[in-house]
């Protein structure tokens, strides 16, 4: 789990998953819109291009990453912000979050789908975004986005340390307000399914209000694609 944070391909997923299902408990359990992020606007992201939307939205996050690099780094948590502002308004935040409760989804009542979805999305800002301050634009290569009618793959790759390459893939759908993100695959690995995995089991074992306790005192979720996370799918 240290390894993971650390990583900083890792890091880029986790911010796109961020934004792609944990952004706001009120918006995912209400199905609105988030409330927009305070500060400068960003410049216009174009909705009707899957692949410029991905691009577009990456950039300006990175630009201004590093217009206050050193602020970040030393403050974290500031880059929270950066990810409600660029990210999280073009990802389909409800439908992700269904997907990973799946069918605890529909029997949890509103107060449960709120309480999980902001406490995940807590816990992984907390864990992460110290890494993602330290991510730099010169990592990340856009490809040609694959679409197919209503959905769309944006692959991208991610330039490690050691100067190997990782697939890094976003999954679009086309909603009434353009294309939207809802899934980030790396080398494979569905972020979505693996947490639904992950979750579904312990849900099934100690009860939807135990994982949620267990997540807002500051427990982690299980790290998709590592050992730990295939042993708990292995239980579903």
């Amino acid at each position: 789990m240290k390894s993971l944070q650390k990583s900083l391909v890792h890091a880029a997923v986790v911010a796109a998953l961020l934004a792609a299902g944990f952004g706001s408990g009120v918006a995912l359990a209400q199905d609105v819109k988030p409330a927009p992020v305070t500060g400068a606007a960003p410049a216009a992201v174009p909705a009707d291009d899957p692949g410029k939307l991905v691009k577009t939205a990456a950039e300006g996050m990175l630009k201004d990453l590093d217009a206050n690099r050193d602020a970040y780094r030393k403050d974290p948590t500031k880059v929270n912000a950066l990810v409600d502002k660029w990210l999280l308004p073009h990802f389909d935040t409800a439908y992700s979050a269904r997907l990973v409760l799946a069918k605890h989804w529909r029997d949890a009542n509103e107060d449960q789908r709120k309480r999980f979805v902001n406490a995940f999305y807590q816990s992984l800002l907390r864990n992460y975004s110290g890494a993602l301050a330290d991510f730099t634009g010169d990592r990340m290569k856009f490809l040609p986005a694959q679409i197919d009618g209503d959905n769309a793959t944006v692959r991208t790759e991610i330039k490690r340390s050691n100067g190997t390459l990782v697939q890094v893939n976003y999954l679009l759908r086309k909603t009434p307000e353009g294309w939207k993100a809802w899934d980030v695959n790396i080398e494979g690995i569905s972020y979505v399914k693996s947490f639904r995995e992950d979750f579904g089991a312990e849900i099934d074992q100690k009860g939807l209000d135990a994982v949620i306790q267990r997540i807002e005192k500051g427990g982690l979720p299980q790290a998709p694609g590592t050992a730990d996370s295939k042993k708990t799918a292995g239980k579903t």
